[in-house]
């Protein structure tokens, strides 16, 4: 029976965008790869990471060397990230209903946490995060064995393709949200456990 909850943090509780293309662009503009344009976002949804970084002109092999930078730019712009919608209900109803909640993510702890205390969200206490945007797996692990977890006692709830493949590699179940930063046509070939549109259907889920 599921106990714990896991969220990814930006395209699942926050819409970030705004911070992202703003970090993205200033380091666009210093290191000479194509800016993103707010009105390419849906079709950017709808491409590959890798599809993306050819698109940007942006060397994937970069994203490592970049990270720390990234995360401070997006911390000076966090005041303009927000909670999607029907967010917090769904947090205050799971606490009341005694899931224990967690977010694992490759944002930083730092911009994490600074969040949830400007948004005062104290529902949610542990946070694993890992700059390797493709090693989540890696994360969720330590969060099973950190707190001595089975699978069947976690679900994983994410927005991207990375989010699925993760968690069909640790073998947990996961739930795709359609309001993130990919599309459903990048993340159905990794059929996710459930598919939703809304905040409250996670809660008709579980």
């Amino acid at each position: 029976m599921v106990k714990h909850i896991i969220f990814d943090f930006d395209g699942t509780l926050v819409d970030s965008k705004d911070a992202v293309i703003s970090a993205f662009n200033y380091l666009a503009e210093k290191y000479k790869f194509k800016k993103l344009d707010p009105g390419n976002i849906e079709f950017l949804r709808k491409l590959s990471i890798i599809e993306r970084a050819k698109f940007l002109d942006f060397p994937i092999y970069k994203i490592p060397f970049l990270v720390g930078e990234m995360y401070n730019l997006y911390k000076q712009s966090i005041k303009h990230v927000n909670l999607f919608s029907g967010i917090r209900d769904l947090l205050n109803e799971l606490e009341d209903k005694g899931y224990s909640l967690a977010i694992i993510s490759s944002n930083s702890e730092e911009n994490i946490r600074e969040f949830l205390s400007r948004n005062q969200i104290d529902n949610i206490k542990e946070v694993f995060c890992s700059s390797n945007i493709f090693g989540k797996d890696k994360i969720i692990k330590k969060f099973l064995k950190t707190y001595d977890l089975k699978n069947s006692e976690v679900i994983y709830i994410g927005d991207e393709k990375r989010d699925i493949v993760a968690c069909k590699k640790v073998g947990i179940k996961v739930i795709w949200v359609g309001w993130g930063y990919d599309a459903i046509n990048i993340v159905k070939e990794e059929h996710p456990d459930y598919i939703v549109d809304a905040p409250e259907e996670i809660l008709k889920i579980l």
